[in-house]
């Protein structure tokens, strides 16, 4: 019997497959000229309104439509095939952002074009997530998960600095054009680099059968719905990206701060997950799920005390490094999935975040109107910590029958998993 040492993979192994390197560059590109454009336009409506819960709700514009996409279109990857769907998404994508770039477009416009673009990425991100499994087999998943994760926050946090730099020097339509050419890039990278597969399911049930199935396989069961819950929470710690502008303009900052302080909070985690994923084995990152949980939701605490851009971008750098959790539900739960049901899987986890995210950023723009923007980060993460803290004590009974089916993974054994089984859940969007 093989051990555990034999079998454990380095990223070289990961990179060292040419599907994997042309998925990878993908995300490079797409998720630096997304975050950039999307920044971008929120510095410009609040520029030209001066009202948070604008700016909020323009930034959840970039996230609201992702819920009716990953519910009903995600499972177009499941009966299509993936490397078509990817390819098709990001062009018509490039064509939608292309039309923003037009001068004198009213900020109503932009904002409808920006809800259209984004109802479009979740069968993009169903596919490449659903496919990641099949270029990737084994322990090399985790490695190529957290490479992935690494690559969007270390391109988010370029995207959002440059975003902010863009907006402050030569105005938000550059960043959008950027954004345009990312996607065509993109989609010649997947189309040259990744091979044909047929599709996992063929024709199977309509759009709805596909969806119910989907919300029965992720939350039919209660180890699942913690799981689920524990990924979700990752709208709590987000706050500070939704109230980015206000706060930087309650700092004295302007565009340029408010980027760097949405950069700083995907700066930590950009660090630590490769070390977090090659250094800490299965078992005990699935143990740790909680705690980091509770931590990286407590981190914004200290914000109600007004420190100042350096001190507030270090509270959110320690925040991310906590939140990278989100790794080890995402390859637990891709191992326990059946590859026809893969991808609607994916969308309805995913449409759960981003419902949550929206509401939040729309909350905390409200709550900007007459509250300081300290405190609103740190209301919300107080309440995100004590939800974490229960959610953390369910799980802390469940993990053990994680870790059984981890455990046989590890020694090379297919785990028999029913659908409605003990599965954690990928609740981290890989864009």
């Amino acid at each position: 019997m093989r051990t555990f040492r034999a079998q454990r993979a380095t990223f070289r192994d990961v990179f060292a497959v040419g599907e994997f390197r042309a998925l990878w560059a993908s995300q490079v590109l797409s998720v630096a000229g997304d975050r950039l454009a999307l920044v971008a336009l929120t510095l410009l409506i609040y520029d030209r309104t001066r009202s948070p819960l604008l700016a909020a709700v323009a930034y959840a514009a970039g996230y609201v439509p992702y819920v009716a996409g990953a519910l009903f279109l995600s499972g177009v990857a499941d009966r299509l095939p993936r490397r078509e769907v990817m390819v098709g998404c990001d062009v018509i994508r490039a064509a939608l952002v292309a039309v923003m770039v037009i001068p004198r477009m009213p900020l109503d416009a932009l904002v409808a074009l920006l809800y259209v673009t984004t109802a479009i990425q979740p069968p993009f991100d169903a596919a490449r997530s659903a496919i990641m499994r099949d270029v990737l087999p084994g322990e090399r998943y985790a490695l190529g998960a957290a490479a992935m994760q690494t690559t969007f926050r270390l391109a988010t946090v370029t995207g959002a600095v440059a975003g902010g730099l863009t907006t402050a020097v030569v105005g938000a339509r550059p960043a959008l054009g950027g954004d345009a050419a990312t996607f065509v890039i993109s989609a010649l990278l997947i189309q040259l680099g990744t091979r044909a597969r047929p599709a996992a399911a063929g024709s199977g049930p309509n759009a709805l059968g596909q969806l119910a199935g989907g919300v029965r396989l992720v939350l039919g069961d209660k180890s699942l719905r913690t799981l689920v819950m524990l990924g979700w929470l990752a709208a709590m710690y987000a706050i500070p990206v939704g109230i980015a502008a206000p706060y930087a303009h309650a700092l004295g900052g302007g565009p340029a701060a408010a980027g760097l302080l949405i950069a700083s909070v995907q700066a930590g985690a950009v660090v630590f997950t490769p070390l977090f994923t090659r250094k800490i084995g299965p078992l005990t990152r699935l143990r740790w799920m909680g705690p980091m949980a509770v931590c990286t939701c407590a981190a914004l605490v200290p914000i109600a005390f007004h420190p100042d851009l350096a001190i507030s971008m270090a509270i959110f750098a320690l925040s991310s490094v906590f939140g990278i959790y989100q790794i080890a539900a995402n390859t637990a739960f891709v191992e326990r999935l059946p590859n026809e049901r893969r991808a609607q899987a994916f969308g309805v986890a995913n449409a759960g975040l981003v419902v949550g995210q929206g509401l939040a950023f729309t909350a905390a723009g409200a709550a900007v109107e007459v509250l300081p923007p300290s405190t609103v980060i740190a209301l919300g993460g107080g309440l995100g910590a004590l939800m974490a803290f229960g959610l953390a004590l369910r799980w802390r009974h469940m993990s053990p029958v994680v870790g059984r089916h981890s455990a046989k993974h590890l020694r090379g054994q297919a785990p028999q998993v029913p659908l409605t089984g003990q599965a954690p859940v990928h609740a981290v969007r890989s864009r």
